[in-house]
């Protein structure tokens, strides 16, 4: 009985002991839990980027200054002017362009309606239209004398559509007494007809000073239909050749990238239009200039003399990716035949040297993660290496220690829940963005998921999403 009790108080004490280690581990493991959350509540979430292709127009706005081939047109007699076709339009020599009207008759009887109604064709009706559009979506109110220049436009649209009537009531008058008194004139020349003047006519690309682009100076002398000019005087110009530039003031650093390429797509920021132009670029007294040289689209800016561009110096194509993102990251360099396939993964390695327990020389096969190759080298991770470590090649008793290292331009993608450095190419480059070659080897594809701040983890941590 005495040694039954005895047994029974043994096994007792034996449940008891067991019981406190298996609640000692339980609330460690608890204990830990709780630590993990407390560290994940307290740490900021990695915040990721997914990849899109894009592109990146390293671009900037200049305002420049219209250089063309004009010639200006003076008044043959001495009366009301009244144009005979819009503004802009190509005239040849013999057009008739306005009409010179010393008895005002014309004028009164165009602003009487006396000459009955016209109708108009499709195409004369949309050049109006257009006009109305344009103005609608361009419109600012920091730029409010560009109701002016519409308002001229709408004048040469009605002009353009009053000519039929304008040629039947100059019939009229010519039969008339007062026929002598009105004079249709041509230019001249060919080209396109603009009915102001700014004093800049005559200007030259080596003419330019900072002070030129001073528009608080600049003044538009502008003769409208109707009003009375003097023998003499200037009440326009001509437009003789659709060649033309743009000069705009530029830095050092943008006067040598435009010298280099010698042509460079322009974009017009009131038409959104583009077009090349061949680049000279002219140092001066007080700064260098470029001039953008054109072939065409003279006429759809032919009335201005400052206009509004962009220069777009780069638009490739490519995965678009933040530079905060893009980390340097040091790897070993291995020699491509000291580099093999192996282990159960049947990845990529090399044989290290290691001593046994007895101090005898083995070889065991590590794997190293590429990430960077062609036919003579491998970038391959360094942690699984050191500097000194001694690798064997293949098939074969040559040997070599490990020290070549270099340095790559890459992302950490966080596809996998950790960062995983991917090797990147950069095509471009700007303030903000980089654009980086696609589907290479060893780097990224579109909608893979990257750190956004490269700086807040390092290779291979685990990523709180």
């Amino acid at each position: 009985m005495s040694g039954q009790r005895n047994s029974n108080i043994k096994h007792s004490k034996s449940g008891s002991t067991m019981n406190k280690i298996e609640f000692a581990i339980f609330g460690a493991i608890i204990i830990y839990i709780i630590v993990l959350v407390i560290s994940y509540a307290k740490s900021d979430p990695v915040k990721g980027y997914e990849i899109q292709m894009g592109s990146l127009s390293v671009s900037k706005t200049y305002t420049g200054i219209a250089i063309r081939q004009e010639e200006k047109i003076n008044a043959s007699s001495t009366g009301y002017i009244n144009y005979y076709v819009r503004e802009g339009e190509r005239v040849s020599t013999r057009d008739s362009v306005f009409v010179i009207d010393e008895s005002n008759k014309l004028s009164a009887i165009l602003d009487a309606g006396t000459s009955g109604e016209n109708t108009y064709t499709d195409d004369e009706l949309y050049d109006l239209k257009a006009d109305i559009i344009q103005y609608d979506r361009t419109f600012s109110p920091n730029n409010f004398k560009s109701v002016y220049d519409f308002k001229y436009e709408v004048e040469g649209d009605v002009i353009k559509l009053a000519n039929l009537s304008m040629s039947a009531n100059l019939e009229s008058l010519k039969n008339s007494n007062q026929g002598g008194l009105i004079s249709l004139y041509s230019t001249g020349k060919t080209g396109y007809i603009v009915y102001s003047t700014d004093g800049f006519e005559d200007l030259k690309p080596e003419d330019i000073t900072a002070e030129t682009f001073d528009q608080t100076k600049y003044e538009k002398v502008r003769t409208n239909s109707n009003d009375l000019v003097e023998k003499g005087n200037v009440i326009g110009k001509i437009i003789t050749s659709e060649n033309w530039s743009l000069v705009i003031p530029v830095d050092t650093d943008r006067s040598k990238e435009l010298e280099e390429a010698e042509y460079v797509k322009v974009k017009f920021i009131k038409t959104q239009a583009t077009s090349w132009a061949k680049v000279n670029i002219l140092h001066l007294g007080d700064g260098d200039y470029a001039e953008l040289i054109f072939n065409n689209s003279c006429v759809s800016y032919c009335t201005e003399r400052f206009i509004d561009i962009e220069l777009v110096v780069d638009d490739t194509v490519g995965l678009k990716i933040p530079n905060s993102a893009i980390v340097e990251k040091e790897f070993f360099i291995i020699p491509a035949e000291y580099m093999s396939k192996g282990g159960s993964s049947g990845n990529y390695g090399v044989s290290k040297e290691f001593f046994d327990e007895n101090g005898n020389v083995i070889y065991k096969f590590v794997e190293t993660t590429v990430y960077n190759s062609d036919e003579n080298e491998f970038y391959v991770d360094n942690t699984s290496l050191s500097v000194g470590d001694y690798i064997c090649k293949p098939d074969s008793g040559d040997k070599m220690a490990v020290s070549k290292s270099g340095k790559l331009i890459g992302v950490y993608n966080m596809n996998k829940g950790y960062a995983d450095f991917k090797q990147i190419t950069i095509l471009s480059q700007n303030e903000e963005y980089a654009i980086v070659s696609s589907n290479t080897k060893y780097g990224l594809t579109v909608y893979d998921r990257i750190v956004l701040d490269a700086s807040s983890v390092n290779n291979d941590d685990f990523i709180y999403k």
